[in-house]
This record gives C-alpha cells, sequence and structure tokens, in this order.
C-alpha cells in the first residue's frame, strides 16, 4: 500500500538550489534536480550538473563544495569520482549531488531513470539576463588579467616555486 507523498524538505531544496546557483556560475550545463523522496527513502533529492570536460567537472564540484560549505556549513559526507572527473558524486545525506562528463551524462542518462518524479524549480536566473552580462564581462577580465600573469615571471603557486628547475647543457 502506498502511503501519503512527502516532498523533500526545504532545508534540501535551499541546498540544492545553492548548489545549482555554483555549477550555473562556473557554467555548468543541463542542470536539473529531481524530488527522489517517494522512490528513495535514503535521500530526497538528486541535483544532476553537467561539464564539458574533466577540468570543468572539477572545478563545478569543487564550486558547489565550497558554496554550501560558506552559506550553510553543510561539507559531503562522501565524495567519489575526483580521479577520473567523468562523474563526480557528493554525498549530503539528504541530498545528492551528481556532477557528470558531458559524455557519461549522455551515456547513463539519469534523467531518464528518474523521469517520474517530481522537479524542483532551482530558481536558476534566465540565460542572457543582465546578471549574466556583467558576470560574462567580469569572467573576461579575470581570464585577461590571469593570461598576462602567465607570459610574465610571477609567481601562481607552490608548484611554480618547488618545481625543480631544468639545468643547461
Amino acid at each position: 500500500m502506498k502511503g501519503k507523498y512527502v516532498p523533500a524538505v526545504q532545508d534540501s531544496i535551499e541546498c540544492a538550489r545553492i548548489a545549482a546557483l555554483a555549477a550555473d556560475k562556473v557554467k555548468a550545463e543541463d542542470i536539473v534536480a529531481f524530488d527522489v523522496t517517494e522512490p528513495l527513502a535514503i535521500t530526497d533529492i538528486f541535483l544532476l550538473a553537467t561539464g564539458n570536460n574533466e577540468r570543468q567537472v572539477l572545478a563545478i564540484a569543487e564550486e558547489i563544495e565550497k558554496e554550501l560549505h560558506i552559506q550553510r556549513q553543510r561539507d559531503a559526507r562522501t565524495r567519489e569520482g575526483l580521479e577520473d572527473a567523468q562523474w563526480v558524486l557528493l554525498d549530503y545525506g539528504d541530498f545528492v549531488i551528481h556532477v557528470m562528463h558531458k559524455d557519461a551524462r549522455e551515456y547513463y542518462s539519469l534523467e531518464r531513470l528518474w523521469s517520474d518524479c517530481p522537479k524542483i524549480d532551482l530558481q536558476l536566473p534566465e540565460a542572457g539576463s543582465p546578471s549574466d552580462a556583467a558576470e560574462n564581462a567580469e569572467n573576461a577580465a579575470k581570464a585577461e588579467n590571469r593570461e598576462s600573469r602567465e607570459s610574465g615571471s610571477t609567481v601562481d603557486s607552490l608548484e611554480d616555486v618547488t618545481a625543480p628547475v631544468p639545468q643547461e647543457r
């Protein structure tokens, strides 16, 4: 006998929105969340986001973790897939985040598996909104500054200092 449907708790929904905004900030694609409370008693929400390459997958996962820690003092219980960066899973208990490489996302088609579950309104800004234009200008300026630093002789990380210096022959 089926019981009364109980939707995801508001705290989980708010955390999913924070994660979605963080993913959107670093240009994740196809961000969607499903309320999986009914079929899975172990968690409330699955959030999916896509990166175009391994580096972007890791950047998305890192930004999500950072924002959830800063805004909600929430840290993932489990982090998987960081080595291959094809499918990073961040398990927060009441919600689970899947950051997937576009090829893995297409292959596994998780949306198809959870299509019967209600989608959660993530309240993401519309593409092309004024805030997007300002953010794009800011990102372009950051990229330009980074390129000018890389062409100079500045030290950007500890690795730059500790890397062995090649000997001339």
